[in-house]
């Protein structure tokens, strides 16, 4: 309705305005006095008369007047004077029937225009009213799919067709909204249902080893602490989970400071860790200044690391290195484990995903993606691609430092 309006209002005033222009330019093209200059003839002598008898009747004047102009513009020879009075009369005959005659256009040109605008503008609030209908029914579509939208029901998409202009935009905008948001609630779902069941193994080992040793009448010293170390052992892999967790959540949340890191340095603390377990192990750490928090890029190199050791084949290979490509901090780390599909790598970053042989390893699932969350905590990403002989690389791509005041500068643009 308030389209309506609007489209109404507008089409009424620029209408108005026409009509304005136009009347104005009508009633300078009809001069106020149009027979000011006219001057009679000798063949208009008799129309003169007839004119200036009917302008006597209309304006009362005496018959004895008219007949006796009629004879002083027959006659050749009659009074200077009474001619002069005639052709004044007919002057003002002339000048009085072309006013008449201006009125009388000027009027019925505002009487026709006036009813056009009125009927034509009735018109186009009928059409006005059609259109708006029209144009607001995608409006109307993507607020019924807003208002269905919730966590249970994230499937209905507005799917709108027809030209791509600015609804149609603003329709697929909203449907890559929900699929957004229909992704994240499934994911989170399927983290909630995993996270349960890998904290629920742990306590699930805890209670059996209880129940086991309290089965028997008179369990042994050896018993007890075999008990205990289990449980011990059961403690220490939910423990492990949780710090994984709260990693994660802590990341998704952002980072609360940043401070220069060099990817090379974590790296190395983090090779430094696990450096006796890997005998073939190659590093080639160049310098890759970033900013973030140095205990998360080391966690990161940590998780890629061991993730690398852990899924390899018991001689494989382990490639870490560290390098500045075009102002990006670059990580990355292979290995030479069993082959990987190249269809399930993506996958690899989902919270709890394992690939079918990766069960019974001890790890969570969790490894690369707390690298990814971390990654994209510092603004950056984390990809993968399958080795052709077996194996996975690891790059994580994060925004390098920006120099600063005292730096060392490189020695080619010195």
């Amino acid at each position: 309705m308030r389209l309506t309006l609007l489209y109404t209002g507008l089409f009424a005033a620029c209408g108005a305005t026409v009509v304005a222009i136009t009347y104005g330019l009508v009633a300078g093209t009809l001069p106020d006095k149009a027979a000011e200059d006219r001057k009679p003839t000798a063949a208009q002598s008799d129309k003169a008369v007839e004119e200036a008898q009917q302008i006597a009747e209309v304006n009362s004047v005496p018959d004895d007047f008219v007949q006796a102009c009629r004879s002083a513009l027959a006659d050749p020879d009659a009074e200077p004077t009474l001619r002069m009075k005639c052709k004044a009369a007919y002057q003002e005959g002339l000048i009085a029937g072309a006013q008449s005659q201006r009125d009388a256009i000027l009027d019925e040109l505002l009487r026709y225009s006036l009813t056009t605008l009125v009927a034509v503008a009735v018109m186009a609030a009928l059409a006005g009213w059609f259109v708006a209908g029209r144009v607001l029914r995608p409006v109307h579509r993507i607020t019924a799919a807003a208002r269905d939208a919730s966590e249970h029901r994230l499937a209905a998409r507005v799917a709108l067709t027809g030209p791509r202009d600015e609804l149609r935009e603003l329709a697929d905008t909203f449907d890559a909204m929900l699929d957004r948001l229909q992704t994240a609630f499934e994911g989170q779902r399927r983290f909630i249902a995993n996270a349960g069941h890998e904290l629920r193994t742990p306590l699930t080992v805890m209670r059996a080893t209880v129940d086991v040793v309290l089965a028997k009448p008179e369990p042994s010293h050896t018993e007890l602490v075999d008990m205990g170390r289990e449980i011990r052992a059961a403690v220490d892999h939910a423990e492990a989970l949780i710090e994984a967790l709260l990693t994660m959540a802590s990341t998704d949340r952002g980072l609360g400071g940043r401070e220069d890191v060099d990817l090379a340095t974590v790296t190395e603390d983090a090779i430094d860790a696990i450096a006796p377990v890997v005998a073939r192990l190659h590093a080639t750490l160049e310098p890759a200044p970033t900013s973030g928090d140095p205990i998360l890029l080391e966690r990161l190199a940590a998780n890629l690391v061991d993730n690398a050791v852990r899924y390899n084949r018991p001689d494989g290979d382990v490639w870490v290195t560290t390098a500045t490509v075009a102002d990006r901090a670059v990580l990355t780390v292979a290995n030479t484990g069993p082959i990987v599909a190249p269809d399930a790598v993506d996958g690899l970053f989902e919270p709890f995903r394992r690939l079918r042989d990766r069960t019974g390893d001890g790890g969570f699932g969790l490894g690369l993606a707390i690298v990814a969350s971390i990654a994209t905590a510092h603004g950056g990403h984390a990809e993968a691609a399958a080795r052709p002989d077996g194996g996975l690389a690891v790059t994580v791509i994060l925004p390098a430092r920006e120099p600063r005041r005292g730096d060392p500068v490189p020695s080619d643009e010195r």
